[in-house]
């Protein structure tokens, strides 16, 4: 065993790449105005399905928002999963904080409530990447 793979750095960065994996098939829908249309209608229908509050109608402005979103997290993600760094990681935790704080203040403003779900894992993630950061910086 090398002493790279000793080090609790090893296992942080899996997680790192894990997390870009993640963004990835969750975000990608979001990069363009045709794959958000798509899923923007599949889940109004689960959230109807499930009885829950569904998405408002999408406006130009929103549609440009979400790609432009979509876009930086795919670009970030890739730089995540070819280039994982521990910094990454806790870069990443500290957007997945404030991805949280406004995933909550949408629900707070009756937003959809399939957010719980999202939100629940950017929490996972953040909470995960932020708290371990620590020992994998000192490696």
């Amino acid at each position: 065993m090398t002493a790279v793979a000793a080090t609790p750095t090893v296992p942080y960065l899996r997680i790192v790449r894990a997390s870009a994996l993640y963004d990835l098939v969750v975000t990608a829908a979001f990069a363009t105005p045709w794959t958000l249309a798509l899923l923007h209608t599949a889940l109004d229908a689960l959230s109807g399905a499930l009885g829950l509050r569904g998405f408002p109608e999408l406006d130009l402005m929103q549609v440009f928002y979400a790609n432009l979103m979509g876009s930086v997290v795919l670009v970030w993600s890739a730089l995540r999963l070819l280039r994982p760094q521990a910094i990454h990681g806790l870069m990443d935790g500290i957007a997945r904080v404030l991805f949280s704080v406004w995933m909550a203040y949408a629900l707070a403003h009756g937003g959809p409530e399939i957010l719980w779900v999202f939100l629940a894992f950017e929490a996972a993630w953040g909470v995960v990447q932020l708290g371990l950061y620590p020992r994998a910086r000192r490696a």
